[in-house]
């Protein structure tokens, strides 16, 4: 069984829910503080022993292109200019085993990742939502990976997601606990794309990080649409763990879906009282905002 070595992040989509700032920009480069979204997934992929990376961008996502390739000239001016440490943070982003290919019409999640086939050839590899940034002291995707070289299956991280959010996320239908692996593991029965509360099998949300096997393309090639009119990843999976036992591992870490407004205000606020430079002027903000909200109140 080889090692997986490569990973696969979508950023095709519009990011619609960020209108009117991503009309001319992609998503994935909106800032958090000082680094893009994209920047977090790639950095997670890197840290988990990852060593090629394929993202599906589509019209106006060059910007993504551009934050990982090299900037001669702002280089050499920061050179000139003596500044080393900025010089270092901007040649730091600079990414030579990093791949683009266009989807060049938008028709889901599934589709995305078809676009993926000659680059992963017949191995298995990573998917990673850039929607989904994970923060956790094991990188989610290693823990993944660390599973796949245990029972050399598809595997998807999971995580336990309120019964009114349900209708957001690839909801998981348990077979069974599987024993023997540290942390909660399970067999698939189903896994169904964003089910009402009424609906959902379980509580159990995808994280937006897949261990996936090749199989997966052959799926994705005859598949109908499904939920929203566009195909969709999880009903692939689902059709997966029919000839294929697929497993889900309950992942340590928290979910910021940035995705939506406040998921991105939360990872924001989160990393700013991290950040050396906004830490300490934050959290005085903070506390003075908090005393003045409860003041209104009152």
């Amino acid at each position: 069984m080889r090692q997986i070595k490569k990973a696969v992040i979508p950023a095709a989509g519009y990011g619609t829910g960020f209108l009117p700032a991503t009309k001319a920009t992609a998503k994935e480069m909106l800032p958090i503080v000082d680094k893009p979204i994209i920047q977090f997934i790639v950095e997670e992929a890197l840290a988990s022993g990852i060593e090629e990376i394929l993202i599906i961008t589509g019209r106006h996502k060059r910007p993504i292109e551009d934050h990982f390739d090299s900037n001669v000239e702002l280089e050499q001016n920061l050179e000139e200019k003596g500044k080393w440490e900025l010089l270092e943070l901007v040649k730091s982003t600079t990414k030579a085993d990093l791949f683009f290919v266009r989807q060049a019409y938008p028709k889901g999640l599934g589709d995305a990742i078809s676009q993926a086939k000659s680059f992963i050839g017949d191995e298995a590899f990573v998917v990673m939502l850039g929607d989904n940034i994970l923060e956790s002291d094991v990188p989610v995707t290693k823990q993944l990976l660390d599973l796949y070289e245990v029972n050399g299956a598809a595997n998807l991280a999971v995580l336990e997601v309120p019964q009114a959010e349900t209708d957001q996320y690839g909801i998981i239908e348990i077979d069974q606990v599987v024993e023997g692996f540290d942390g909660d593991v399970f067999s698939l029965l189903d896994v169904v794309e964003k089910p009402s509360p009424a609906e959902a099998p379980s509580q159990l949300g995808i994280a937006g990080r897949y261990v996936l096997t090749p199989k997966i393309f052959d799926l994705l090639e005859n598949l109908a649409p499904g939920k929203d009119g566009e195909v969709q990843l999880t009903d692939a999976i689902a059709a997966l763990n029919q000839t294929q036992r697929v497993f889900a591992k309950r992942v340590e870490g928290k979910l910021y879906d940035v995705g939506n407004r406040m998921g991105y205000v939360d990872l924001s606020l989160q990393y700013g009282l991290k950040h050396p430079e906004t830490a300490a002027g934050l959290r005085e903000y903070l506390i003075q905002m908090s005393q003045a909200l409860r003041g209104e109140d009152n």
